[in-house]
Order: C-alpha cells, then structure tokens, then sequence
C-alpha cells in the first residue's frame, strides 16, 4: 500500500460518466471525495464532532450547499466581491441532500454531524446538486458516521411520453417535468417535483423509474466503502451511546401515562378541540405526570419527559391504526372545514384569504414592470425571472414570540415549492407583460402552510385579473406505518406531522401535478403507498379547488385600478438611441411629462407602464413621434410652418418635448395641378394640408408634394398651364 493511498471509480448514470474520488483531498475531514460528473466538480465532506451536544432533544445535522462564482467564471456582484449569504438554489439544493439523509441515522445521535458540499466546477448540462448529493452520500458512507444505508438521487425528466434521467440544458426545456428521487436501495426516501399538470399515473412511473437508476447507485456506494476499507481511506462505524432509563421508572410511568393520555386523547378527538385547547389539556395531563413522579425521582425529569413523549406519539398512532381516529375527529380522508375570501385589501393589486381548519394564508399579488424582474446572481443559466412567491412565517402564527429575522431555510422552502406549483400556469411574457410577485403571509399555522400558500396564491391572482391557465389547490398528506399496516391521512395538521412518518405535499390543477414534494421520518416507502397517498391527494385537492371555485370562478376580466397598465410596442432597435436621447435626457423628459414607467429592451421592445391609461397612451404616441419613420409614397396631413418664394415648409411629423419634428418642402410647382404664381396664394402659415413623401433632394431633405396628394378629379377643368400654351410655330422663312 502506498504511503497514501488514492481510490478513484467511475459509475455510469443515464450514460454518463460519474467519477469518485478519495484520498487526494481535505483528508482530515471524517470522510471527504471528489466527485466529477462532466465538467461539474464537487468536493462533499461529512465530519462529525467527538463529543455528544447535551440538553437537547433532537439530531443536530447541518447541511451546507456552498456555491463558488469560479465554478462557471464569474465575479460575484456587490460591492464587496466576494461570495455573500447562499442563493436560493443553493438553500433548496442543500434541503434536498438534508431531507433524505436526516431520517437514516439513529435516533439516539447526538453528535454534531456536518455535510459541506463545494461547487466547484459546474457543467451546465450536468445537474451539481445531484453530483454533490452523491458525493454526500460516499463521504457518509466511508467515515465514522453511523448513517444507516447510503442513498443516491436522480433528476427524472420527460421529454414526448419518455422519461430521461438527469436531463442535460436542452432537453431539461422540452421536458414537462422535473422530478427529483433519492432514496436507499430498497425505498424512496425524498421526492420533489415541478411539472406542467402531469398525471398522478406518470408521476408514479417516473418515480419508479428514478429508483431503479438509485439502486444501482447505491450498490456502486457501497461497493466503493469496501474497497477503501481494504485501502485504508474508510473507517469503521460510531456507534452512539444510549442510556437506559430505570426500569422500574420506565414501567411505572408508561402506565400511567398511557391510562391518562389515552383519556386526553379521546376527549380532545371527540370535543374536536382546538389546537391550543388541546395542547393545553395534554400539556396538563403531562406536568400532572411530572410533578407526580419528581417526588420519587428528583434527577429524571428529562427521562420522565421522554418517557410520556414517545407514550403520546404510541395512543396517538395507535388510536388511527386500530380505530381510525384523528386527533381532530376527522376521517382519515376528510379534509379540514376552509374558508375563502379574495379583495380582502383595498390598494394592492389582488388579495386572496384561504383558511383550512387553523391553518390560515393571506397572499397578496403585486404586478410591475418588466424591468422589475429578478436579477440572478447564481450559478445557472437563467440570469432572471418575472414570476417570484414569497412566504413568511411569524411567529404569532403558532402562538409563539421569537425576533424576526430575514427569511430562513423553512421559507425559502416553502415559498420556493408554491412558486413551483404556481410557475406552469402563469401566463408567458408575450400574453401578459408584467412581472408578478406573490407573499405569502402565515396568519395561522396548523399544518401544512405551503400548500395554503398554493391556495392563497391562486385566489389572489385571480383576484387581480392575471390571466392564469387553470387554478391550482394543494394539500399535504401523513402516513401512519404501524405493526406491518400504511394509513394515509388526508390533510395532515402539525400534531399528526410532528408524530407521523411522512409529509408528502401534492399541488395541481384538476388536470394533474405541477408540484409535490415528500418528506419521510421512516426508512423510505413503496410504489404502493405512493399510489394511494397520488389518488387520495387528488380527491382532497378536488374538493379544495370547488371550495375555492365557488368564491371566485375564473381570473377577474379587468385588472385593479391600482395595477398600471402596460402598453406593449416594437420600435426599430435603430431608433432606440432616439427615444432615449443623449444621456439619457429625452427618456427623462417623457417619464416627467407623462409619469408612465417605460421600459425599452435591447431588441426594440418597448413597455409602458401607467396607472393612469391616458398618460400611458400619451407616451405612446411621444414614442411613436420620435421613430416613426417618413417612407417614400405615404401620405400624411401637415402643418404648415414657413412660407418661402420658392414653396412652403410643412411639418408631417410634430415634434415632442420641446424637440424639432420632422418636416420637408413642397416646392410652388408642386401646390396644385395648375401654375401657382404665389406660394400665398394657395396656402398660409398653420395651415393643414395633405401632402405626400416623393423622396429626398441631394442634401437628405424630405420633398413633399401637396399636388400628388390631392390627385385631379375627373371633370374639375384644371389643367397644367403648359399644357394651355399654343405652340409656337417654327419659321421657316427667312429673308
């Protein structure tokens, strides 16, 4: 064996090279490789602290997605140059790798565990979160941390009925899906989605069909941890220390805990208490259970804690298996009462309410210019969008007080989930030329907020008249795994998310899915309980979208009166540069005159925006003014400027904003079908006349023609002067 040892394999996914590396780089991680996939490089490595983090109930995993402006030869923006707090693509691609790894290691894991993954190169045909999940995966697997099983992830698209694995840039556009599957060898363990109203049916093959690329990822993961066993660049597993409560303690407390809490329980199911009523009544029962057993032992009380804990989850999951019994009352299908409001706020553009059971989203719609869109600053190939969703989550929504921050991980999430359920039917640029924004505010949350943020959002850009293709409802759904039995619960609330195994949100319109994503708490779940959990979230979004349908049918067939008006037009790109003028100084002038807000981007388009329609028009026709060109054969109606003893001036076009027109001569043989001894005699000063474009003289001038403008009418008698003239003999005698 060499002095250090450096393992390297390939893996083909969807017929393309993926290469691991280990040995070569940052070797004091816990475990650390190089993974390449195209001209996209990560480096993933996973470290776990040496000593347990006391007083807490919970896994402290972190999982940090590190993108590098190098990778793809870019100077980030700013003024400080330098990389600053993660892109959103970078927060949900980190979730991604978070969510389907945390369920995998020990409940009892105390130890501090973090994944950090380094963009380093990226290929855009060649997806770097799912290289970098990969990578996450292998460098779990290879060190101490006791992850439970490896997993691997794929990008499933489907371009014409077939489905591609990782697509690369151009068939990702063709695609009419983008679903992402992770999972273990034996189940799936995360999926998320964005689709353009795809069947629950196809849903269901595209997710068999990534699991079955997974499987052989995995079995390449783990193929690889045996062979740097042998080379030393693997290590064995930690395994974490558990303490073993009393047992007599143990005995004694879950019985009375269980007589107690299943009392509670039942009452609260039966009375459909509300959440902060329930939580009361159990909070009581369990501090009755705490002072009662401190007295005989005063140093457990976070043992007598968790005892009643893990006693609360057993009735509560037993009550749904062996009774089907919900914490609220409700049947395991039945989704919680919703109330429904739009134009709840008098000045924003469109406002829609949804309330389902206490979970309560206020979604306000703003519409703007194009100019207004969203700047990128990433490492994709998109530089901008016009269509952002944005959630925020208070914390008067749960009762709680807590400082405000900037929005976290959770709400981009979330908010990034609605915008991909919302994104297929809102209307494109050509039809509807605004840039949309949506936030999404969480009065109350008792469940699933995100997807009453689909329902929310879809009220409220009806309400302020966006043309959208279809409506879209969402609804979240639990699972219940007990004793070898699968309960799919429609319409999960906190309680039964917190105590169940899996939080599956599925958003459409009537006709399929645009968006879904499945969290789990178990080892991964079957192709079975993916069909039930598809069709029974289909009946649930079916009767919220007729809850909603009955408020409001079909987008408003007028904007708000709030919203500007957008006036669209196409100016030649050589003409630009006259509508702005110099510095700047004519676009300036039109903005001040008319108070619109234009927009003119580099291929002639030009987007006007006003409040006010008459000033947007006003704008227009300034804009007009200032490139409409003056062509050869055209006739227009002008204004007499100058009167000279050769013609007359006439302005065809008028000028704007203190700004010459644009005006030509009509030469005095040009006035009239007859001789015009007096330019005066025909016309004076202000005058409006018709005239018509017969070319430019030698110097660039417009030449005019009134007399070809007005042409003779049969029977009128006038005739040219020359033509009058008798004609002169020829003498031919001469003396």
């Amino acid at each position: 064996m060499s002095e250090n040892p450096v393992l390297i394999r390939e893996l083909n996914v969807g017929g393309r090279s993926v290469i691991v590396e280990t040995g070569r780089l940052a070797k004091q991680a816990g475990g650390a490789v190089f993974v390449r996939y195209g001209d996209t490089v990560v480096l993933v490595t996973a470290t776990m602290s040496s000593g347990i983090r006391t007083g807490i109930d919970f896994f402290p995993l972190t999982v940090d997605y590190e993108e590098r402006f190098y990778a793809v030869g870019k100077i980030p923006g700013g003024f400080i140059k330098r990389e600053g707090r993660p892109s959103e693509k970078a927060v949900l691609s980190g979730r991604l790798i978070d969510r389907t790894i945390r369920p995998l290691f020990p409940k009892e894991m105390r130890n501090d565990v973090q994944v950090i993954a380094y963009i380093l190169s990226v290929d855009q045909d060649h997806a770097p979160e799912i290289a970098a999940m990969i990578g996450a995966s292998v460098a779990l697997h290879i060190s101490e941390i006791p992850l439970k099983h490896p997993i691997g992830g794929v990008i499933v698209g489907r371009i014409e009925d077939k489905f591609v694995i990782n697509p690369v840039l151009a068939q990702a556009e063709k695609s009419d899906m983008h679903l992402v599957v992770a999972g273990t060898k034996d189940a799936v363990m995360m999926v998320e989605a964005g689709a353009r109203e795809v069947p629950e049916s196809v849903i269901l093959e595209a997710i068999a069909y990534g699991h079955s690329v997974v499987k052989d990822i995995v079995e390449f993961i783990v193929e690889f941890r045996e062979e740097a066993l042998r080379m030393g660049l693997a290590k064995e597993k930690f395994v974490p220390g558990q303490i073993a409560p009393d047992q007599t303690l143990s005995e004694v407390v879950t019985r009375t805990a269980t007589e107690r809490l299943d009392e509670g329980l039942r009452r609260c199911a039966g009375e459909r208490l509300a959440k902060q009523a329930r939580e009361s009544c159990l909070n009581e029962i369990k501090d009755d259970l705490l002072q009662q057993f401190l007295e005989d032992y005063p140093e457990e009380e976070a043992t007598i804690k968790n005892i009643a804990g893990e006693v609360e989850k057993s009735l509560v999951r037993r009550l749904i298996a062996e009774e089907g019994l919900r914490i609220d009352g409700r049947a395991l299908d039945e989704v919680r009462s919703i109330a429904v409001e739009v134009g709840v706020l008098p000045r924003p553009h469109g406002t829609g309410l949804f309330t389902r059971g206490q979970t309560q989203i206020l979604s306000v719609v703003t519409l703007g210019t194009i100019s207004e869109e969203q700047i990128l600053d990433g490492l994709g190939v998109e530089e901008s969008k016009r269509f952002m969703h944005h959630y925020n989550f208070p914390p008067f929504s749960t009762g709680e007080t807590r400082p405000l921050r900037s929005a976290g991980r959770r709400e981009i999430g979330h908010g990034a989930l609605a915008e991909r359920a919302l994104s297929p039917v809102i209307p494109v640029e050509e039809e509807f030329p605004y840039t949309i924004r949506i936030v999404s505010e969480a009065l109350e949350s008792n469940g699933s907020t995100s997807m009453g943020s689909v329902c929310g959002s879809t009220l409220a850009l009806m309400d302020a008249g966006v043309p959208i293709s279809a409506p879209v409802a969402g609804v979240a759904m639990g699972l219940i795994a007990e004793e070898g039995k699968l309960f799919v619960l429609t319409d999960i609330q906190g309680y039964e998310d917190h105590l169940g195994d899996m939080d599956f949100k599925v958003a459409g319109t009537a006709k399929g899915v645009t968006a879904l994503q499945m969290d789990i708490k178990i080892p991964g779940i079957t192709q079975e309980v993916f069909e039930q959990a598809l069709a029974q979230a289909h009946e649930g979004r079916a009767h919220i979208l007729g809850k909603m349908l009955e408020v409001i049918s079909s987008p408003r067939p007028e904007l708000s009166p709030n919203a500007p008006r957008i006036i669209h037009t196409v100016i030649d790109t050589d003409k630009i540069r006259d509508v702005i003028g110099p510095g700047g100084k004519i676009i300036k002038k039109i903005v001040e005159e008319t108070g619109a807000d234009i927009d003119i981007e580099d291929d002639g388009r030009v987007f006007i925006a006003s409040v006010d329609q008459e000033k947007g028009n006003m704008a227009l026709q300034i804009i007009e003014s200032l490139t409409k060109e003056v062509k050869a054969g055209e006739i227009y109606n002008g204004k007499v400027t100058r009167i000279m003893d050769f013609g007359c001036f006439v302005e065809i076009i008028p000028g704007v904003l203190g700004l010459p027109g644009k005006e030509g001569l009509v030469h005095i043989s040009q006035l009239e079908h007859h001789r015009v001894n007096r330019v005066e005699d025909v016309v004076k000063e202000n005058d409006m006349i018709p005239v018509k474009v017969i070319g430019y003289d030698n110097q660039g001038r417009l030449k005019l023609s009134k007399k070809e403008a007005s042409p003779l009418s049969e029977g009128t008698g006038y005739k040219d002067d020359r033509t009058q003239r008798p004609r002169r003999r020829r003498d031919t005698t001469r003396a």
